[in-house]
C-alpha cells in the first residue's frame, strides 16, 4: 500500500505579477548519506493579480493551429524519371560525330533535335550548378539552436541572399562532425532548410541529430543542387515531342489570315474599353485568332503588373463566360505572380471555381487571406484527386508545380486554355512544363487548345549560371524566341506593325513623365509608348528646385565612391552613394509642400540597388532619418533590388549604382548582379519611377556600358554642382 501526504505551500508578495518556481523532492530509503536517492520535480506557479486581471484571463485553454502541412489525394500515376547526368561530361563537346551533342547544339534549334538540344542544355546548366555550389562548401563550421524554435538549427552562410550560394526553402544540406572525415566511417547528416534570411539559412534535422547536438559544435557542411526542377523540365522536353507541339514552339500559321468575326465583349473591366490594344487582345484571345499558334501579350512598363495582368486577367473571365465547357491552366513563373492573379481572378469569380495549387514547400504564411479559401476547406494545402481537380474551371499554380498536374495523370487536352503571365521571366524549358502534357489532340489530329503568353522580353529574363547553356540560347525564354524567331510574331514589312491576330503590344504607359520615359523608349521600344500617366502626379517634381534642368525630372549625380565589403560576405556597397542618398532623401520630406511641391509620403519613394548588402547598410542608414521626421513612417520606404521592384512604380524612386570599379564588372555579369553590361536590368530599374527619377552613381564606369553610356543620357546631366569632369577630376588626383 503506499501513504498520501499532503504538502502545503505559502506565497506571499507585495507586487503584482507571476511567480514560477520548481520544487524538489528527495526520497532515500534511510538517512544514510550514502544511500541512493531519487527525485519528484513539481512545477508550481503563484499568481497576485486585481479582479480586472481575472476579468481579462484567457476565454479557454490555448491551442496552437497546427502547422499548414500538404495532404496530397493525387496519386502519382506518371513517373518522373531521375535523368541521371551519369556519363555527360564536358569533354563530350569536342566529339567530332555529326550526332555529337556539340554539333547539336551548333545547329541551332529546330523540331527535330528540340529535345535533345535542351536536355543537353539542362545538364550543361546542371553540371554549372553542381560546380557553383561546391564553392560554397563550408568546413569546421559552428551552428547554434535558433532562440524561437528549438527545432531548428541555424547556419551562417554570407552571400546566400543573393543567391550566392543558391539555397530555397526545402533544399537539402549534407554536414559532416569536423574531424571525422579522417576517420574510417563518415556519418553524413541531411538537414532541410526551412527558412533563407540575410546571411544565414534555418535547417531541420533528424530527432536523432538534435539529441546529441551542442550550441557550437562545428560542421563540415556541403551544398546540394534540388534537381526536382531540372528533372521536371527534362520530362516536359520528352513530352513536347511524344505531344507533337511543333505548332507551339515552331508556329507556321497563315499571316495574311483575316480575323475571325469579333463578337462585342461586356467587359469586367470597363477600363479596358478605352485602351483599344487591351480590348483587341481579349477578342482575340477569346476568338482564338492565332490557334494553334500561341497568343502573344507583349507588355512594356509601365502598361505592365496592371494593365498586361488585367489583359489576362480580363480574358480569361470572357473565356469562363463564353465558353462554358472551358478548363483553365493559369501559370506563372512565382507564386507571387500566381498569387496576383488569382486574387483578380477573384474580384469577379466564384472561389468554388477556382483552385490555386501550391507546391508542399510553400511556406503558409506567405499565402494571402483572400487566396486560403481556394486552397482547401481545411487548414493545410490539398492536391485534390485528379476527378475534384477536373472539376475545377481555372487552376492557377506556378509553372514548376503545373508538373504535379502531369504526375497526377490529368488527360491530355484536358485544359482548353494555358495561360502563362510574365512569360518572359522563365526558360523556355520551365514554360512547357505547363504545355507538355495538358494539350491533346481532336480525333481529326488536330490540336487542341489555347495558349497565352504575356510578358516583357526587353525587361528581366531568366537567371541561369552556364556560359556554354546561355550562349546555346537557354537564357532566352519562349517568349523573346518566339517575337524574335517567327515572322508571325514580328511587324509586317508593308505598314510596320504587328499582326493582332497573333500578338499584341500595349503601348499606353500609365506610369511615368515623359523625361523618364523618353530613354528606355529610345532603346527599347522603337518609341512607340505613348504617354497616359495622370498628369497631376507625373508632373508633380517638374518644379522641384533640385533639378539640374526645371520640367526634366530626372537627375544623375555623379559620385566617386568606393567598392567595399565586410567580414565574409562577398556583397558589395558604397558608402558614398548611401551619403547621397540620404541628402536626397531629407530634400524631398523637408521640402514637401513648399513652393506648391506636393507632399509626398515615405511609402510612395522607392530606392534600387543590385547588391544585397547595399541594402542592408540604406535600411541601417534610414533608421537615423526616423528621429529627423517623426511624422513619417520611414519604414514604409521600400528598399529592394531591381527583382523585387519589377513590376512595381513609385513617385519617387532613386537609384543606387554601386559599382565604382570596373575590375568587378565581370563578375556581375557572372552572378547577373548590379547594372553594369545589363541592359534588361537597366530597363527594369529606370522605368520604375512615375514623377522624379534620380540616379547615384560613377560616370567613369557607367559610360564604357554600352547601354549607360548612350548619348541619351549625357543630356540628363548632373546634380549638386558635381559634373562627370570634375568626378573625374577628383578621382585622377
Amino acid at each position: 500500500c503506499s501513504d498520501r501526504y499532503e504538502v502545503q505551500l505559502q506565497f506571499k508578495s507585495s507586487l503584482l505579477g507571476f511567480y514560477p518556481a520548481t520544487l524538489v523532492f528527495e526520497f532515500k530509503p534511510s538517512i544514510s548519506s550514502s544511500s541512493p536517492a531519487f527525485h519528484l520535480l513539481r512545477f508550481i506557479e503563484a499568481q497576485y493579480v486585481t479582479g480586472l486581471a481575472r476579468e481579462l484571463a484567457p476565454t479557454a485553454p490555448y491551442r496552437p493551429r497546427a502547422i499548414i502541412g500538404a495532404t496530397d489525394y493525387l496519386p502519382y500515376t506518371t513517373t518522373l524519371l531521375v535523368y541521371n547526368m551519369g556519363a555527360v561530361k564536358v569533354s563530350f563537346l569536342f566529339s567530332p560525330s555529326p550526332s555529337s551533342p556539340r554539333s547539336i547544339l551548333e545547329s541551332g534549334l529546330s523540331r527535330e533535335n528540340y529535345s535533345k538540344r535542351f536536355q543537353l542544355l539542362l545538364y550543361l546548366e546542371e553540371l554549372q550548378m553542381e560546380v557553383d555550389i561546391k564553392r560554397y562548401n563550408k568546413p569546421n563550421t559552428p551552428m547554434v539552436r535558433d532562440k524561437t524554435n528549438k527545432k531548428l538549427l541555424v547556419l551562417e552562410v554570407p552571400g546566400v541572399s543573393e543567391s550566392r550560394p543558391s539555397v530555397l526553402r526545402g533544399d537539402a544540406i549534407l554536414v559532416t562532425r569536423s574531424g571525422d572525415s579522417n576517420k574510417g566511417s563518415v556519418v553524413k547528416y541531411r538537414g532541410y532548410v526551412h527558412r533563407v534570411e540575410l546571411d544565414s539559412v534555418k535547417l531541420g534535422f533528424s530527432s536523432r541529430f538534435l539529441s546529441s547536438f551542442v550550441d557550437g559544435l562545428k560542421f563540415d557542411v556541403e551544398f546540394t543542387v534540388n534537381r526536382l526542377t531540372t528533372r521536371l523540365q527534362q520530362r516536359a522536353t520528352e513530352l513536347a515531342d511524344r505531344h507533337n507541339l511543333g505548332n507551339v514552339l515552331f508556329p507556321s500559321g497563315d499571316p495574311t489570315i483575316q480575323p475571325p468575326k469579333k463578337q462585342p465583349l461586356l467587359l469586367y473591366d470597363r477600363a479596358l474599353e478605352q485602351n483599344p490594344e487591351q480590348y483587341t487582345a481579349v477578342q482575340n484571345i477569346v476568338a482564338g485568332s492565332s490557334r494553334p499558334a500561341p497568343y502573344l501579350v507583349f507588355g512594356p512598363p509601365g502598361t505592365g503588373k496592371t494593365r498586361k495582368t488585367v489583359t489576362v486577367v480580363e480574358a480569361i473571365k470572357q473565356v469562363l463566360k463564353t465558353q462554358s465547357h472551358a478548363h483553365i491552366l493559369a501559370c506563372a513563373p512565382s507564386n507571387s505572380a500566381a498569387d496576383l492573379l488569382a486574387l483578380k481572378l477573384l474580384e469577379h469569380l466564384e472561389h468554388r471555381k477556382l483552385f490555386r495549387m501550391y507546391a508542399a514547400s510553400r511556406n503558409p504564411e506567405d499565402v494571402p487571406n483572400d487566396i486560403r479559401v481556394c486552397v482547401s476547406e481545411c487548414d493545410c494545402f490539398v492536391f485534390p484527386c485528379k476527378e475534384e481537380l477536373m472539376k475545377y474551371s481555372i487552376v492557377v499554380t506556378t509553372l514548376i508545380t503545373a508538373g504535379r498536374l502531369v504526375t497526377g495523370g490529368v488527360p491530355p487536352g484536358h485544359f482548353s486554355h494555358v495561360f502563362v503571365d510574365e512569360a518572359g521571366h522563365a526558360v523556355e524549358t520551365e514554360t512547357i512544363i505547363s504545355l507538355a502534357g495538358e494539350r491533346g489532340m481532336d480525333e481529326g489530329g488536330r490540336e487542341t487548345g489555347q495558349v497565352v503568353l504575356a510578358g516583357d522580353p526587353k525587361q528581366l529574363g531568366p537567371i541561369l549560371r552556364s556560359p556554354l547553356a546561355l550562349k546555346h540560347g537557354m537564357g532566352v525564354s519562349l517568349l523573346e524566341r518566339l517575337m524574335k524567331d517567327v515572322s508571325l510574331y514580328q511587324k509586317e514589312e508593308e505598314n510596320g506593325v504587328f499582326n493582332n491576330c497573333y500578338v499584341t503590344k500595349l503601348l499606353r504607359n500609365y506610369r511615368s513623365h515623359p523625361s523618364i520615359l523618353k530613354v528606355p523608349n529610345e532603346l527599347f521600344y522603337e518609341e512607340e509608348l505613348q504617354v497616359f500617366a495622370n498628369e497631376m502626379i507625373r508632373n508633380s517634381y517638374c518644379t522641384w528646385e533640385y533639378l539640374p534642368q526645371k520640367n526634366f525630372p530626372v537627375v544623375f549625380h555623379g559620385v566617386a565612391g568606393r567598392d567595399e565589403r565586410e567580414a565574409t560576405s562577398p556583397s558589395f556597397f558604397n558608402v558614398a552613394e548611401i551619403e547621397v542618398l540620404m541628402d536626397y532623401l531629407k530634400k524631398l520630406l523637408q521640402g514637401q509642400g513648399k513652393r506648391g511641391l506636393a507632399t509626398i509620403s515615405p511609402k510612395d519613394i522607392g530606392i534600387i540597388a543590385p547588391y544585397r548588402k547595399q541594402v542592408e547598410k540604406i535600411r541601417k542608414a534610414l533608421k537615423t532619418l526616423e528621429k529627423d521626421f517623426k511624422s513619417a513612417s520611414i519604414k514604409d520606404l521600400k528598399v529592394g533590388s531591381v527583382e523585387e521592384f519589377q513590376g512595381q512604380e513609385r513617385r519617387v524612386i532613386l537609384v543606387s549604382t554601386v559599382r565604382s570599379s570596373a575590375k568587378y564588372v565581370q563578375t556581375d555579369q557572372y552572378f547577373s548582379l548590379g547594372f553594369v553590361k545589363n541592359e534588361k536590368r537597366f530597363n527594369v530599374a529606370v522605368t520604375r519611377a512615375k514623377a522624379l527619377l534620380i540616379v547615384v552613381g560613377n560616370p567613369l564606369v557607367l559610360r564604357g556600358d554600352p547601354t549607360w553610356g548612350r548619348p541619351h543620357l549625357g543630356k540628363v546631366g548632373t546634380s549638386g554642382g558635381s559634373s562627370e569632369e570634375e568626378v573625374e577630376d577628383h578621382i585622377l588626383k
